[in-house]
């Protein structure tokens, strides 16, 4: 996967989504048995993040508009979304609900998290997006390290970073 450096300056989680599988094949190393002789075995892996959000109803208007995304499952305190090519999963949680251990209860206090979405076409996505309305907080920009991006937040308050990977100019 491919490294890039934002200028945040709260601590962030980066969700690569849209475009890109979060399926990632993780080996664990082992020593070579005598009997088999096999020296590595591999698991699969796949990311499937979540926020703890008050904003039910608004994250799910917002992220079938906005972003394309699908209902996986939805109940009275729980909604799973999906990208538009189902590789990777969006959750949405009520805070302290009862049916959660402590650990999933505290609600998302909207600061310090971004969820970056690779395109295909940046531009065609930021006229778009644009076009509904969004309030675009980056406009479209090339940056140094070769990536054409924008940004918004979402109801949430969790930074959107759309973008086009591209190796730097020369």
């Amino acid at each position: 996967m491919k490294q890039h450096l934002y200028n945040w300056a709260a601590p962030v989680l980066i969700v690569m989504l849209l475009g890109t599988q979060c399926k990632q094949a993780v080996t664990q190393q082992q020593a070579p048995t005598a009997a088999t002789g096999q020296t590595s075995k591999k698991q699969s892996m796949k990311l499937n993040a979540g926020v703890i959000t008050t904003k039910l109803a608004e994250s799910k208007e917002f992220y079938q508009r906005v972003l394309k995304f699908g209902i996986t499952f939805e109940n009275d305190f729980y909604l799973l979304m999906h990208t538009p090519d189902q590789q990777t999963s969006f959750a949405f949680l009520l805070p302290d609900h009862p049916s959660q251990q402590p650990i999933f209860q505290p609600a998302f206090t909207g600061k310090g998290m971004f969820l970056t979405i690779e395109v295909e076409d940046a531009d065609a996505e930021y006229r778009r997006i644009k076009d509904l309305g969004v309030d675009i907080k980056v406009p479209i920009r090339d940056e140094p390290w070769g990536d054409r991006h924008f940004s918004f937040y979402d109801p949430n308050g969790i930074g959107i970073d759309i973008v086009k990977y591209a190796p730097p100019a020369q």
